[in-house]
């Protein structure tokens, strides 16, 4: 791969930007071979945001926004958890070679990431706040008279200058954290220590002094000759860090003696930038008042207005925005959010209501590079008084346009689907109908199904939604066996109580003939539950629900079958039979679950339910647990203490046994006791199955 060329003495971050100027004044020109960028690679996080790249590049190409000649790719990060780009380009450059083969070499590539550092700021920032605080800290084994060093003049001259830490910490960095004074700074420096050294987490002396917000060694520092613009870990400033930390008077300091207000870091974030997303107020009042650029792009295009809309800070917003700085309330980042799609997404009304109320000439109705409008990502996110902020003042236009997904907002609720209050909302502006298609025929419907959320189906069925309404897929040609109804997305996706609700609620007439050797067709007309998807879905919750239960379960209560004798059966029930039997060298009951087989609430989870109760029980009027075998599901068995008397309803009922006052009592107030206890435990329990007959008469 050939390399631009560019001299040793331009940095990397000069060189691009010059690129990116040519760039874009070749803009709908044809580009010969060699002339610039051969090809474009672009990385996208999912298969989602490839699909809307390749779109946004096919627009971009038609409308010629973007050079001609070049060669244009978008590829999909691996799967996994990333540290840095080094897999994304790994993986984009594998590509690259399965394309072109051995010519690929002789290119010249621009290899642009789409979203990671956008993913990782908030990780970012905080690393480098935990790097700040390691340095803080002396270790144990670093000699005791370091932590005093500073303490006496007598201490201060008998101390090896050449000294540094574990952590590379000099002298004149532990004077910044040990209490030392501008004398020892100026002392230090004058004796030729650097006031550019590093410790090993990336840190001068001035960055920990600012992070301590000491103005008087900031001062000396800068007076030694401490340069205000050197970079640490993360391409971090001094007044990056005192941005960060919200240190209001080292960031003062730092301004008054020069530090650049618009410098950038490793991710083009400006303190700005910082401040904004910190919500350090009035850190920002006075990086305005200094002169900050509000509308300098971080690496993805997110401007310090876009942060304080994400992030829901209101008064910061308002700063940007005053006269005299006035951000760019329309600026759009690299995937063509605006701040309006920020602040709707994550549910900051206060915030939208000031954007669309305050004569900023905000564009209530933009679209995203996936078409997504703010009115979107609020029903994406059950953000109900955004949504509710967004029509009231704006109109309903939003509601009408499709994203590339074929999804009206309508839909978007549909998808989130913990919100029916949204969902009735979004029906009675009278604009979308319920049953209302994209542009691949899928309804509201058909999204509440897909992700699973049952009151919702059942919401929509009630409101006159229609399962027949089929969906396809838009890219292929039409035909009958591409169209799916709601129950087929439902089946597929495993939701199987969707499945048997909306079985329930089909008309007879608009049954199929089918017989035991049909194939779910597309409309659902015959689909056995449990789905495949399904069974898996059951199977695993199951095995999880086991393994909590043996990690739960005292270890006493721990039995296997081996331990138990099986004697005569004493009653059975749908769960399978109840024994009498030996366990532990005590007369026991036990309760034997018959071989487990799928059903709406399996016999695993009542039986770990059961456990996980009778384990915490210890009171005379309620049977005592004994334990329970967790083995396998095939083993499973609950051992509770035998009661020789029988049962209550036996003998009422089946002996017909007449008992006296003092005996009604009895039994009376040993059955309140124990219902007492159980009422009034912590987790009260309800016992569901204590009716008339168990009751003396």
């Amino acid at each position: 791969m050939a390399a631009a060329g560019v001299p040793p003495v331009v940095s990397l971050r000069e060189a691009t930007q010059r690129k990116l100027r040519r760039f874009s004044e070749l803009r709908g020109k044809l580009v010969a071979p060699g002339e610039f960028w051969d090809i474009v690679a672009i990385t996208a996080a999912d298969e989602k945001q490839e699909l809307a790249y390749n779109q946004q590049l096919s627009e971009k190409l038609k409308r010629k926004e973007l050079p001609l000649g070049v060669q244009y790719h978008v590829f999909v990060d691996p799967a996994g958890a990333k540290i840095g780009n080094g897999g994304s380009t790994l993986c984009a450059l594998q590509c690259l070679e399965k394309l072109y083969g051995d010519k690929w070499n002789s290119f010249t590539i621009l290899l642009i990431h789409s979203d990671e550092w956008k993913k990782k700021v908030s990780e970012s920032y905080v690393i480098t706040i935990e790097r700040l605080e390691d340095d803080l800290k002396i270790k144990e084994k670093e000699p005791t008279e370091l932590r005093n060093i500073f303490g006496s003049d007598e201490a201060f001259s008998k101390v090896n200058l050449n000294y540094h830490t574990e952590n590379g910490l000099s002298l004149l960095h532990l004077c910044c954290i040990c209490g030392g004074n501008k004398s020892h700074i100026r002392t230090l420096m004058l004796k030729g220590l650097r006031p550019s050294r590093l410790t090993r987490n990336g840190f001068t002396a001035l960055h920990l002094a600012v992070y301590k917000d000491n103005a008087e060694l900031i001062t000396s520092l800068l007076h030694g000759g401490a340069d205000i613009q050197q970079v640490g870990y993360g391409g971090l400033t001094a007044l990056h860090i005192a941005t960060i930390a919200g240190h209001l008077e080292a960031a003062d300091v730092l301004l008054q003696h020069g530090a650049n207000v618009n410098i950038q870091d490793a991710v083009f974030f400006t303190p700005l930038h910082i401040a904004a997303y910190y919500g350090h107020e009035q850190v920002t009042r006075l990086l305005l008042k200094f002169g900050a650029d509000v509308n300098v792009s971080g690496e993805v295009g997110d401007r310090p207005l876009h942060l304080a809309s994400a992030k829901g800070f209101l008064n910061i917003a308002k700063l940007l925005m005053e006269e005299g700085s006035k951000a760019d309330v329309n600026a759009q980042d690299n995937e063509d959010h605006v701040p309006l799609h920020f602040c709707s997404r994550f549910g900051h009304h206060d915030i939208v209501k000031y954007l669309l109320q305050n004569d900023l000439e905000v564009q209530p109705h933009v679209v995203n590079i996936y078409g997504d409008t703010p009115l979107h990502l609020a029903c994406y996110n059950g953000k109900f008084e955004v949504a509710k902020e967004i029509i009231q003042i704006s109109g309903t236009e939003s509601l009408t346009k499709e994203n590339i997904f074929s999804e009206t907002a309508f839909h978007s609720a549909c998808t989130y689907g913990k919100s029916i209050d949204l969902v009735k909302f979004l029906l009675d502006q009278n604009v979308i109908n319920i049953n209302h298609q994209g542009r691949d025929g899928h309804t509201g419907l058909h999204s509440a199904c897909y992700h699973g959320h049952i009151h919702l189906v059942q919401f929509l069925l009630d409101n006159g939604a229609d399962m027949n309404l089929v969906a396809c897929d838009p890219s292929r040609s039409s035909g009958e066996k591409d169209e799916q109804t709601c129950l087929m997305w439902a089946y597929e996706k495993g939701h199987d109580a969707i499945v048997t609700l909306l079985k329930h609620y089909k008309r007879p007439q608009d049954e199929l003939p089918c017989n035991e050797y049909s194939q779910p067709g597309g409309d659902g007309s015959y689909v056995s539950v449990p789905s495949p998807l399904g069974k898996i879905k059951s199977m695993t919750k199951e095995k999880a629900d086991i393994l909590l239960l043996r990690a739960g379960l005292p270890s006493h209560f721990h039995l296997q079958l081996s331990e138990i004798e099986f004697h005569e059966i004493i009653g059975s029930g749908s769960f399978g039979k109840v024994y009498k039997g030996r366990c532990r060298n005590k007369i026991v009951a036990i309760k034997r679950y018959r071989a487990n087989t799928y059903c709406s609430k399996s016999d695993v989870d009542m039986f770990c339910r059961e456990v996980s109760i009778l384990c915490q029980l210890n009171h005379p009027c309620v049977i005592q647990f004994v334990g329970a075998c967790l083995n396998d599901p095939s083993q499973f068995a609950i051992v509770t203490q035998y009661i020789s008397g029988g049962s209550l309803f036996s003998l009422l009922h089946e002996q017909k046994r007449i008992l006296d006052l003092q005996s009604k009592l009895i039994i009376a107030v040993d059955v309140a006791r124990g219902m007492e206890y159980l009422h009034n435990l912590t987790q009260p329990i309800i016992h569901r199955d204590l009716n008339r007959y168990f009751f003396p008469k």
